[in-house]
């Protein structure tokens, strides 16, 4: 097989041999690079600390060279929790979202999980995870194969550009890959993984992408957020036994009719939505200002 083209197969093989979704997808891929899954840990291993580092360095005062965003997740972070409306995993998960999105708005290295536009969503799951279930190395880069089983399917029956199927195919992709990588991370079974998937999927169907000024900042960096919470919320139904009432390919391909059908002003050419609000348009003008002064 070249490349996985359903869900339901990856769950079907995973059932049929015992194992994980990410133990099939280690295995695959081995294969097909001609490495030992050894080697192939070994590299994903290396994106896991690409990312704990992203989250690091996103929590300071740097901000990007348009102004938009830069210290919102410390700010976040240093607010507390007493009192607040989330707490927990989620609480952490906003802030780590927040921190590598920003991180990438200031040109700071970062996965891009698919994209680099929602790069913050998937790392602020796992880590998130990491945190307050004190889950190892070994897991969290199983965790990071199940992602990428799942969204290898996503781009193969979909896609994960914004320019082609909105935002719901950047942040919400994201958010589908994230809460089934945090149900296997729990220990949940790979139909559950196919469940949480779907749910977030769902979450997200119609998202357009409509950047202010064309910059993936606003607000991209605030919908990292909100997918991180979204998968956490999709992941958490799953592991609770809720179904999707829609098979989770049939979700992927419904993701895709509706991206098709979005007129284009609305898939990351910053011509509808907020980027054409009377505040977005004046940032777009500032911005354009400063650029000509310089």
């Amino acid at each position: 097989m070249e490349e996985w083209t359903a869900v339901q197969d990856l769950i079907s093989q995973a059932e049929q041999d015992g194992v994980s979704i990410s133990d099939v997808i280690i295995d695959w891929q081995a294969r097909q690079l001609g490495l030992t899954p050894r080697l192939i840990l070994a590299k994903m291993r290396d994106t896991l600390n690409v990312m704990r580092q992203a989250a690091q360095d996103g929590m300071g005062d740097e901000t990007s060279v348009s102004g938009l965003s830069g210290g919102m997740a410390r700010r976040y972070d240093a607010s507390g929790s007493a009192g607040r409306l989330v707490s927990g995993p989620a609480r952490d998960a906003i802030a780590i979202a927040l921190a590598v999105s920003e991180h990438n708005a200031c040109m700071g290295r970062v996965v891009a999980a698919p994209t680099a536009g929602s790069c913050g969503i998937l790392p602020g799951v796992l880590l998130a995870c990491e945190k307050h279930f004190q889950c190892t190395d070994e897991e969290l880069v199983h965790a990071l194969f199940n992602s990428s089983g799942m969204g290898m399917v996503i781009a193969h029956r979909a896609s994960v550009s914004g320019a082609q199927g909105g935002c719901q195919a950047e942040c919400g992709s994201a958010s589908g890959i994230a809460a089934s990588a945090a149900v296997e991370l729990l220990g949940g079974t790979p139909a559950m993984c196919g469940h949480a998937c779907a749910l977030a999927l769902k979450f997200s169907m119609g998202l357009t992408c409509d950047p202010v000024a064309g910059l993936v900042e606003v607000p991209c960096v605030k919908r990292n957020a909100s997918g991180a919470v979204s998968a956490l919320t999709a992941a958490e139904l799953a592991l609770a036994g809720i179904e999707s009432a829609i098979p989770v390919d049939e979700v992927i391909d419904a993701m895709k009719n509706v991206g098709d059908l979005m007129h284009m002003s609305l898939k990351e050419t910053a011509l509808a939505g907020l980027a054409a609000t009377k505040t977005g348009l004046e940032i777009k003008d500032r911005l354009a200002a400063l650029s000509q002064e310089k």
